[in-house]
């Protein structure tokens, strides 16, 4: 019988093969669920429909089931409550806590749920085997991009669909139009009618100007400080990048030896 650290443990742990396995899991069905609320914008059989309703919420329950563990075991629950994962963990789970709310309202929220990777992000950039941080950053560049088309994308063929079928039919359509404004290109091919549509679109913009250029230039300063380093190990923790002229080690303080 597990007891309540060991689970807090293996849910938060990449290293050991039981916590490993855990996460990856975790990981591997939120990408299942996303990939359903995207297949259920598409024309299908209504024997596949129900197929899919069935997974999305035998899946709704199990990450449930996640959070309650999380709090259970939880140091401190109500720190826990309102930390960011646990914000993003209670999004996912809404339409579960309110069922009892009008479908149409409460199905806007499941599009949230792919937010959950940012909780195992370091487990993807492990199993990926990046290594360097330069490579971290880029991955976690590209992941934040992604997340966030996913979430605009699924906000705004939720809220349009219903009354503007003919531009926002598929999910395709809706990340064709969160590309085109996040980019600021506006084609003006595809325009939203709604007041929520409208109001999607002005957070899209806002969104494009300040996170691309945000995370980009990160990405710069990042490259240009790697520019200027070395591959010097550290014989008393191992670290292997120091800048050139460093003469003692930055993690351990050790010094080094340039050759």
């Amino acid at each position: 019988m597990l007891t309540r650290s060991q689970i807090r443990f293996y849910l938060e742990d990449i290293e050991t093969p039981i916590g490993r396995s855990v996460n990856l899991t975790l990981t591997g069905l939120i990408l299942l669920s996303s990939a359903s609320f995207i297949a259920e914008t598409y024309p299908l059989a209504e024997a596949v429909r129900i197929k899919l309703e069935t997974l999305d919420t035998a899946l709704l329950v199990i990450f449930v089931v996640e959070y309650l563990l999380r709090l259970w075991c939880a140091e401190n629950r109500v720190k826990f409550i309102f930390s960011f994962f646990s914000i993003i963990d209670l999004l996912a789970i809404i339409p579960f806590l309110l069922g009892f709310v009008n479908i149409s309202f409460i199905r806007i929220f499941r599009w949230f749920r792919i937010l959950r990777l940012i909780r195992f992000l370091e487990l993807k950039i492990s199993v990926f085997r990046i290594s360097s941080q330069d490579g971290a950053i880029f991955a976690r560049i590209l992941f934040t991009l992604l997340a966030i088309i996913f979430v605009y994308s699924g906000l705004i063929y939720q809220v349009e669909n219903p009354e503007n079928a003919a531009a926002f039919g598929t999910f395709l359509d809706a990340v064709y139009f969160s590309v085109v404004t996040m980019t600021t290109v506006g084609f003006g091919d595809v325009t939203p009618i709604s007041e929520s549509g409208r109001f999607l679109t002005i957070l899209m913009i806002l969104t494009g100007i300040a996170l691309i250029p945000w995370q980009l230039g990160d990405l710069i300063k990042q490259l240009v400080k790697t520019a200027s380093q070395v591959e010097t190990v550290c014989t008393g923790c191992g670290l292997s990048v120091h800048d050139a002229n460093a003469k003692f080690c930055k993690m351990c303080g050790n010094q080094l030896d340039n050759g």
